[in-house]
């Protein structure tokens, strides 16, 4: 959706009817109408960064709701918007419930300082932490390639390999796929050296990688 391919997601409770949208932005209109479509409810907002092609839809799907919005604290103070007064803020390993839905908020900082990931059973929304075949730019404000790479290193290590990722950008072939599968071709996960990692996302990959990204097997 939106002039960034962003990947707008419903996390949808079938006990409460209860949904909860991640980051809306672009077209808020259109987010409402597919809930009305599928006869659900939104009850709540989760958002991953404070980027703006992420959050842009925030006040006014809230003013159309009523929405309770979800955010690490960690990112609260770069957002300016009129939903943050009532938002409720996180920790890293705290958990949202959703109904009969439990998510678990994974701190994942790097591409901003309180980026988050939102676990739900064997799925992980990932924002711009991670996307297939691919990461988030460490270029605005709070960003930091330190960060990053032990982020991924965390990723690649401590989530069970069959996970499924949703990233918050359409900026490969298809739209999903799983750890493994990142572990075999993300660049981004073949680095073990930080020094190299950097060099890599700050200045390399740009210049040698366009989209759709395409899977880099390490030999």
């Amino acid at each position: 959706m939106g002039p960034m391919e962003n990947l707008i997601y419903i996390i949808h409770d079938h006990a409460s009817n209860r949904a909860a949208i991640v980051d809306p932005a672009w077209d808020v209109d259109a987010i409402v109408a597919r809930a009305k479509e599928k006869n659900i409810k939104i009850t709540d907002i989760l958002l991953t960064h404070y980027h703006d092609d992420h959050i842009n839809g925030v006040d006014d799907l809230v003013q159309q709701t009523d929405a309770q919005v979800h955010l690490l604290k960690d990112e609260a103070k770069y957002i300016s918007g009129n939903f943050l007064s009532s938002a409720k803020l996180y920790y890293g390993g705290d958990k949202i419930k959703l109904g009969e839905t439990e998510i678990e908020i994974l701190h994942t900082p790097g591409h901003s300082p309180g980026s988050a990931c939102f676990h739900i059973g064997g799925e992980l929304i990932t924002g711009d932490t991670l996307f297939v075949f691919g990461c988030g730019h460490c270029r605005l404000q709070g960003a930091d390639p330190n960060q990053l790479f032990d982020t991924l290193t965390k990723l690649k290590t401590a989530m069970p390999k069959q996970t499924v990722i949703h990233p918050g950008h359409n900026y490969a072939e298809k739209t999903t796929s799983t750890i493994e599968e990142q572990i075999e071709g993300n660049p981004f996960f073949h680095f073990d050296n930080v020094d190299k990692f950097i060099r890599y996302r700050m200045i390399e990959h740009d210049q040698i990688r366009t989209q759709p990204y395409q899977p880099i097997i390490e030999k």
